[in-house]
């Protein structure tokens, strides 16, 4: 880790990113004081990023920040405190490959079909899908296409969206840096470039949130593959972000969630697997229903501020949420008190002494499949609260759920835990400070 100032700063202000890359390599801002604040702005994530070859992952992050005190084998949590977009417009979509512009990954290994260069640098000329040009041959180079896309204008004060059709969607285009509203050291070009607009008129409201958040991985390798599912497409690739499975699992944070509930108002905990952490954060979503069922959503420029905290000796493989309590499932929602009262007249009607004190979590699963993801997330819960899986099960089925974030491989893990188990995890006051709950 190398930071510019060792003293910790109440207030850290993030304006530079990563080019696609979460790692160790990274230099580290701050640090951050525990119990400080960080202000950040991101660029656009997905489709960005994708349509700039010299990126090497389907992002743009922030350039990560170090937490003083954040020790490797503790956790940093991330109290998401103001939400806002910021870009005016966006356009995304179902995507598809150009076969022969990338080696393995397009998301990782971008190649020029005309000169050969791997990642090369390149320009935008005028709009549509050959609006991207290699640098080095003039060639067109884009790697992407959308198999069906749209263009959405966006409305963060009233909090709707609508998309639009081909006329103004062109008209954007070409002034597609005044409509994204890239901050100044954003690398990516607009993805506005390409004005695609198959769907016009469709009204959609606004929940903004972000898909990629959380602590640097203990080694290297492409933002948008800190996780389970994407991460997979880095076992045995050939090209130089390549690892084993086995090294897969041990230095990722699964940082790339796209759980559309961290957003404003939710507590992220999150693994610390380097010295200081290195908390990064990107990929705005405008919006976004559970699975991103498109593969992408409404990628957006915006700004994000936060506190931290760090909990020490909370040894973390993956993220723990604390959800908004608008944003859990239905059976993890604390009772009222006139259903507690409920509950304890229901105990005296039946003999029963006991009558459980517990808190809502959620872990975060990620794996290839749905099905690899929940094993994961239940094996998480199980190994941090000392519960075995199969009483994991029982709670999710009866005071939780089991919910997708993305396809193929993103779940979240949602359980009323006992109290004195979020206490001994050294979270038990977030949790009673997040749900209002009294002992």
């Amino acid at each position: 880790m190398s930071t510019r100032d060792s003293t910790p700063q109440p207030v850290v202000e993030v304006k530079s990113y990563t080019r696609g890359i979460v790692g160790p390599s990274n230099e580290m801002l701050g640090p951050v004081a525990d119990g400080g604040t960080l202000r950040v702005g991101t660029p656009p994530g997905c489709w960005g990023p994708m349509i700039t070859p010299k990126f090497q992952g389907g992002h743009e992050v922030s350039q990560p920040v170090a937490v003083a005190g954040a020790e490797v084998g503790d956790a940093v949590a991330l109290k998401l405190r103001h939400m806002v977009v910021t870009s005016l417009a966006t356009s995304s979509g179902v995507m598809s490959f150009v076969d022969g512009r990338y080696l393995g990954d397009p998301f990782v290994a971008k190649l020029c079909p005309s000169c050969g260069t791997v990642s090369p640098p390149s320009h935008i000329e005028g709009i549509g899908d050959n609006a991207v040009h290699c640098d080095v041959c003039g060639a067109e180079v884009n790697a992407f296409r959308f198999a069906n896309g749209y263009v959405i204008v966006l409305d963060q004060d009233s909090g709707v969206s609508l998309t639009v059709g081909q006329a103004v969607a062109d008209r954007l285009a070409t002034q597609a840096m005044e409509f994204a509203r890239l901050p100044e050291a954003a690398e990516q070009h607009s993805i506005l470039s390409l004005a695609r607009a198959d769907i016009e008129g469709l009204a959609a409201h606004m929940q903004p949130f972000l898909g990629n958040i959380g602590t640097t991985p203990s080694r290297d390798l492409p933002d948008s593959h800190n996780a389970g599912d994407f991460g997979a497409f880095l076992v045995d690739a050939p090209h130089q972000y390549a690892m084993s499975q086995a090294e897969l699992d041990l230095h990722k944070t699964d940082g790339h969630m796209d759980t559309n509930s961290v957003r404003a108002g939710a507590i992220l905990i999150c693994p610390v697997k380097v010295p200081g952490a290195g908390v990064y954060l990107g990929d705005m979503h405008a919006q976004q229903g559970n699975g991103e069922v498109a593969g992408h959503a409404t990628d957006v420029a915006g700004f994000t501020e936060l506190d931290v905290q760090v909990i020490k000796g909370l040894t973390l493989d993956g993220p723990i949420l604390l959800q908004r309590p608008d944003d859990l499932p239905p059976m993890a929602r604390p009772m009222s008190p006139e259903q507690r009262a409920a509950v304890e007249r229901l105990a005296q009607r039946y003999g029963q002494k006991k009558i459980e004190r517990n808190g809502p979590i959620t872990f975060i699963g990620s794996g290839r499949t749905l099905n690899d993801a929940t094993h994961n997330g239940v094996d998480r819960a199980a190994k941090v609260t000392g519960l075995s899986p199969d009483e994991i099960l029982n709670r999710a089925t009866i005071t939780g759920s089991i919910e997708i974030s993305r396809l193929p491989g993103v779940v979240r893990v949602t359980f009323l835990c006992p109290m004195d188990i979020l206490d001994r995890l050294g979270i038990g006051a977030l949790v009673r400070e997040q749900y209002g709950l009294t002992d």
